[in-house]
């Protein structure tokens, strides 16, 4: 006999999944974090990471994207440049202004982690066919999209 959820049922099925990749994601960069040095706080990795891809940046640009107010995004720069991660140079579009780029130490270092994270995904999805893995792409990409606010990134 065969059993068939509800939609509701099904709707907390995929809460209880989401809550668990949550968990795992919030453990996973803080390894991540401590990965890249071992001061690095987890909230200072993401921003990290969005100024390595997109520098670079003004410090204002990290707290639209990250919805921080600016004496946070303050205090987590600062923490990154204490730890020799980003650096910090004048905006020649405005004197004013200075601009955030990750320092070559960063960028070797998320190098090593990413190539990390990849290899153990790899052993992990071992069993997984190109297919199965294109699909959950897919699958994951299409509910991000559905969930997805005006202004995210």
């Amino acid at each position: 006999m065969s059993t068939t959820l509800s939609r509701t049922d099904v709707l907390r099925e995929l809460e209880g999944e989401v809550g668990v990749l949550i968990r795992r994601i919030r453990r996973v960069i803080g390894e991540r974090a401590r990965s890249v040095h071992p001061e690095l706080l987890p909230a200072s990795y993401l921003m990290l990471g969005y100024v390595r891809d997109n520098g670079p940046v003004r410090a204002s640009a990290i707290g639209q994207v990250f919805d921080i107010d600016k004496g946070a995004i303050s205090r987590q720069v600062q923490h990154l440049i204490d730890l020799g991660l980003i650096d910090r140079q004048p905006d020649p579009a405005d004197g004013r202004a200075t601009l955030l780029t990750a320092s070559a130490e960063a960028v070797e270092r998320m190098d090593s982690v990413a190539a990390e994270r990849r290899r153990r995904l790899a052993d992990r999805l071992d069993d997984w066919t190109p297919e199965e893995m294109s699909s959950f792409v897919a699958t994951l990409r299409r509910y991000n999209q559905a969930l997805s606010e005006p202004g995210d990134h």
